[in-house]
């Protein structure tokens, strides 16, 4: 039974829609978080060194704020923030997909936590730009908040 409800398309979708509104949130509140989420989803531009993408475990927690968080934004159904990494302080542009998001933290307690586990085929992928991102820019637009998360 739950599995049915975990894999199902709509469910992904509202959990899409849950973690990018409280991110939203968290940003106009000028609230630090972390995020626990699936190494395997996420890029990094540049890409990291071998060794330091080593050191990643499945599930890694990223921590936003200072500069990390003031990069932060969203875009296109993704997080997307700079982070320094290694020893030398590494900065590459981290695009972590919003549903491999799967907690949203602040202060060591869990905000959210996304169980869903529907894959999006491309199909899916592309209706959902054709029909889902104006409507989703539309609704993070008319808060006028926002207009600083758009760089």
């Amino acid at each position: 039974m739950l599995d049915r409800v975990i894999e199902d398309k709509e469910f992904a979708a509202l959990m899409q829609k849950n973690i990018q509104d409280l991110i939203i949130y968290l940003f106009n509140k000028d609230q630090n978080f972390g995020i626990l989420c699936k190494i395997e989803d996420i890029s990094f531009d540049p890409q990291l060194p071998d060794d330091i993408r080593a050191e990643f475990r499945p599930m890694t927690l990223f921590f936003l704020a200072g500069y990390t968080f003031d990069t932060a934004k969203i875009e296109n159904n993704t997080l997307i923030f700079e982070a320094g990494f290694g020893a030398d302080n590494l900065g590459s542009f981290v695009t972590v997909p919003l549903l491999s998001i799967m907690q949203v933290i602040v202060d060591e307690t869990p905000l959210l936590i996304n169980l869903a586990s529907h894959k999006r085929d491309t199909q899916e992928v592309e209706e959902a730009d054709e029909d889902g991102v104006e409507n989703s820019m539309a609704s993070f637009l008319s808060n006028p908040e926002n207009s600083k998360f758009l760089k």
